[in-house]
């Protein structure tokens, strides 16, 4: 079983394509990071070869950006693009940055807000990462808006402002491409539910409420911000999506239901993985882990849950699998290494700082992104091994991408491109 990189198949490829061979824009891998948390939406930029110290004097470019927005960069080619909004939520809009030089190519309002709903301090009106592909950017604000680009003139080819949902809180699910859908979640206090678009023309194609019982008709404990991921499971592709109170798994090209785990909580933002040995894992955005044997159908909360664990758990971030390992940055300052099998750690080490970043994993080391600007880089193992520490700018909330032996890290005002 593994994971799919769903932003590398192409339509034409609908028919017999292979899960485990790469598809032909797969060798592009490298270059480009199409979505949150990258091609394979785990963090991965096995190849590339980035600083190990990385402070000011690896910065080849920086850039001020305007607003407020938690959005990861995505980075096509040699385009990185990215969404802001201001403060109050009345504008939001997307930035594109030549990635040789840093030079903003585009920088416009894309939706206007005359009332916005209420956003916390610790979300943004701009929180949900973009998806990009060839010839097409699609950018996502929540119930605000949906829109897909062209990344050469920027103009705007389908949008949509028909999507209900209260998020309360504020919008932070990102879109994923998979064949010819972009499906994203609207997990908010009035309505909750999965919808993939055609991403041609941006109408839907299926839409289907989350069949959940959460036990309480206070919509604030059922909001979630979860990505979701679409993993290989028997020889099918299984899309799984956290939200509140429980995981739900579908059909990605129907949305046909497949199972369901209960685990309580709410506010769930990390995405999915799978493991060397086929166990998926979710995070209930309430500080619990848990490791689903994805293979059952129905409600399987009683059957299928292989372990989980409350032990230094992030609720914000997403883990990270190394070599058999799983890595996290707990929100408060905790780093730790557990094994992904049995969700027994291998150690558990305070750095402090806050985290909301997930961390990504590139030539043979591991990176960790905190809220004040730290970054600390370890060697994978069943030991904690500082490489280094160092700072740069004004904290991350934002996710990391890379393309090349380039890393680009937005921090909460400045774009910035590090190599060495």
């Amino acid at each position: 079983m593994k994971r799919i990189a769903t932003s590398l198949l192409l339509p034409i490829l609908a028919i017999g394509f292979c899960f485990f061979n790469p598809l032909p824009e797969a060798a592009n891998a490298q270059q480009n990071w199409p979505e949150f948390r990258g091609p394979t939406g785990d963090g991965h930029a096995t190849d590339a070869k980035l600083p190990t110290e990385l402070d000011s004097s690896k910065v080849s470019w920086e850039l001020p950006i305007h607003g407020k927005g938690w959005s990861s960069p995505v980075i096509w080619d040699d385009q990185v693009w990215l969404t802001t909004a201001t403060d109050d939520g009345k504008q939001q809009s997307v930035i594109g940055v030549d990635l040789e030089s840093g030079e903003k190519l585009h920088d416009f309002v894309v939706f206007e807000n005359e009332d916005p709903d209420f956003c916390h301090d610790t979300n943004s009106y701009a929180s949900p990462t973009p998806a990009i592909e060839t010839g097409r950017l699609y950018v996502h604000f929540g119930s605000y808006g949906t829109a897909c680009l062209d990344t050469e003139t920027a103009k705007i080819i389908w949008q949509r402002r028909d999507l209900p949902c209260d998020h309360f809180r504020g919008p932070a699910s990102s879109p994923i491409l998979y064949k010819n859908l972009l499906i994203v979640a609207f997990d908010g206090f009035d309505h909750q539910y999965v919808v993939a678009l055609n991403k041609e023309t941006g109408e839907t194609v299926w839409k289907k409420d989350r069949d959940i019982k959460y036990g309480t008709d206070n919509g604030d404990y059922k909001k979630a911000y979860g990505t979701g991921a679409i993993f290989d499971v028997g020889g099918r592709p299984l899309l799984v999506y956290p939200s509140a109170v429980a995981t739900i798994a579908y059909d990605p090209m129907t949305g046909k239901q497949a199972w369901t785990v209960y685990h309580d909580g709410m506010n769930a933002s990390a995405r999915p993985l799978i493991t060397e040995d086929g166990l998926v894992i979710v995070s209930n955005g309430h500080g619990k882990l848990l490791a689903i044997k994805p293979e059952g159908k129905g409600n399987i909360s009683e059957t299928h849950v292989a372990w989980q664990s409350t032990k230094a758990i992030p609720r914000k971030s997403s883990p990270i699998i190394v070599d058999g390992k799983m890595y996290m940055n707990e929100d408060k300052g905790i780093l730790s290494c557990v094994d992904p099998s049995t969700g027994e750690p291998f150690w558990k080490q305070r750095v402090g700082g806050t985290y909301a970043a997930s961390p990504i994993f590139a030539d043979g080391k591991l990176y960790f992104f905190s809220g004040e600007g730290k970054i600390h880089v370890l060697k994978p193992g069943d030991k904690f091994d500082l490489v280094s520490e160092s700072s740069l700018g004004d904290g991350f909330n934002a996710s990391p991408a890379v393309s090349g032996n380039r890393l680009v890290l937005r921090s909460i005002s400045k774009l910035y491109c590090l190599e060495e």
